[in-house]
């Protein structure tokens, strides 16, 4: 008798093999049969992950920063809908060049944002794709114009920190004062501020780099004030089984109870505790 398969639960395939081995022909009524092979059945490939998927991955293997992530998925995401959603394996050189000078002619955009595209498009090919673009000598380049500056008085800005007060009037002077960009400014921990020293240590600045600054005096006294109102709140935090803050890369992992430490808190941080998961 044949063995019988009844369980349809299993993921376990039958097939009928050649006999593993010889064995002698029985005489008519014997009961030996010619073994059968259970192989299990091979797993399921996982799906392939789609374009804008491997672009982000691609991204953050480079460590780029978020912003750049969002503008060259948004960029190359226009570059496909440009081409009634063609997937940009089955374009090139000529497609790229068309939509470059679509922005420059028909858009009107600056030369940095066309710029901007281009860097997308060629990250696109040449990071994720493995495709490299010839030289795109047909694109029509936005003209870079050359424009003056605009720099305020001391007056004019003594006019506009007038109108600020508390926080805002705060981070106001530090960006004034100390040279910050506005993320740099909304980014700053505590341990990046040195009193003693009268500096501001930015780290992960614009390309990614770190740098030192100057604490302005103007805002030293304040800045403290702030600092003993914002560890109280952190107090506060902790006693109700909160007070973590993001840290940056892998620092968690290697030190856990590091986002509830002190040093690791924002200078300014939000006014109500959000969740992350």
């Amino acid at each position: 008798m044949l063995p019988s398969h009844r369980d349809q639960d299993t993921e376990m395939s039958i097939r009928e093999a050649s006999p593993l081995r010889q064995y002698p022909m029985l005489a008519a009524g014997g009961d030996r049969c010619a073994p059968w092979a259970c192989r299990e059945s091979d797993p399921p490939e996982p799906p392939k992950p789609r374009l804008l998927d491997r672009v982000r991955q691609a991204l953050r293997a480079r460590h780029l920063s978020r912003r750049t992530e969002e503008a060259y998925v948004a960029w190359i995401r226009r570059f496909i809908v440009f081409h009634n959603k063609r997937h940009p394996a089955e374009m090139g050189a000529p497609e790229v060049t068309k939509f470059l000078t679509s922005l420059a002619v028909d858009g009107q955009v600056a030369a940095s944002t066309q710029n901007q595209a281009l860097s997308a498009l060629l990250f696109l090919y040449k990071e994720v794709l493995e495709v490299d673009l010839p030289w795109l000598d047909g694109i029509v380049r936005a003209k870079r114009p050359v424009r003056l500056p605009v720099v305020l008085t001391r007056e004019e800005v003594r006019g506009v920190l007038q109108r600020l007060d508390g926080v805002p009037h705060l981070m106001a002077c530090l960006l004034y004062g100390a040279g910050l960009r506005v993320l740099e400014c909304c980014r700053l921990r505590v341990q990046d501020i040195d009193f003693a020293s009268n500096q501001i240590v930015v780290r992960g600045g614009k390309g990614d780099k770190d740098r030192v600054t100057m604490l302005p005096g103007i805002a030293k006294a304040d800045l403290a004030q702030h600092l003993d109102t914002v560890r109280a709140q952190h107090q506060h935090d902790l006693a109700a089984g909160a007070g973590w803050v993001e840290l940056p890369t892998a620092l968690l992992r290697k030190y856990p109870s590091a986002g509830r430490e002190w040093v690791w808190q924002w200078v300014f941080p939000a006014r109500a505790s959000t969740m992350t998961g």
